[in-house]
């Protein structure tokens, strides 16, 4: 395996008390190494948003130890997670999470605003990357004129825009036609190939799974073999 990224060991995570509690996850270990594209698989309740958000530093393990690039997460401060999750994470997410009343080149360079870019640098960046996703001649457009394919490219190309190491994306066609879908698929796995980016994909569709260089299949918070996953569904 090439250089890890990301490594965990027997990540736990619970919500709740009492009888209201839920294990979301009961001991998963994984590693993923730099270029890689892993799919996170499982349905509903299976604990795979969970892992990611935990992966991505969104959230925190109960149990269980998360190194990013060799670094146990727990030591890490405040500012030093800021800044792993706006400089070397990207998102896309199954909502679009976009500013409605802002152009698509001010929702696309957000993270370089709150990472203290300045406005010179942070427009030639988003243009560029909102060339690269072929949207350039929507920057001026406010994101709610886009169709549900362009604001998913718009997504992506705020997840490119600080060059990121790792990209997380859950259920990223989930809210899409298969076609448009498709497109959105070719272009994460084109981003994988061409540039190193490391594809973290949360989803529950096999074919786009299938597409990963791993499966990691998870049921009742565990990690179980596919097969198994298989019966499940």
């Amino acid at each position: 395996m090439p250089d890890l990224v990301l490594e965990a060991e027997s990540i736990h995570k619970s919500y709740g008390h009492g009888a209201g509690r839920f294990d979301a996850l009961k001991g998963v270990s994984l590693r993923i190494g730099r270029g890689e594209s892993v799919a996170i698989v499982g349905k509903s309740g299976s604990g795979k948003s969970t892992l990611m958000h935990i992966l991505a530093l969104l959230d925190a393990p109960d149990q269980g130890a998360l190194l990013v690039e060799g670094a146990d997460a727990a030591t890490l401060g405040a500012a030093e997670i800021h800044r792993l999750r706006n400089r070397d994470f990207g998102f896309v997410f199954q909502q679009f999470f976009l500013v409605p009343d802002a152009s698509v080149l001010e929702n696309v360079v957000l993270p370089l605003k709150i990472a203290g870019v300045g406005k010179r640098e942070r427009t030639e960046r988003g243009m560029a990357a909102l060339r690269a996703l072929e949207l350039d001649d929507k920057a001026r457009n406010r994101a709610t004129d886009l169709s549900g394919g362009q604001k998913q490219r718009a997504v992506i190309a705020r997840a490119l825009v600080g060059e990121p190491t790792v990209i997380f994306a859950d259920e990223p066609t989930g809210n899409l036609d298969s076609v448009t879908g498709g497109v959105v698929e070719d272009i994460l796995f084109e981003l994988n190939r061409t540039k190193g980016i490391t594809l973290v994909i949360v989803t529950h569709d096999l074919e786009l799974a299938a597409r990963c260089d791993r499966q990691i299949h998870l049921r009742d918070g565990l990690e179980v073999a596919p097969e198994l996953e298989a019966v499940a569904a």
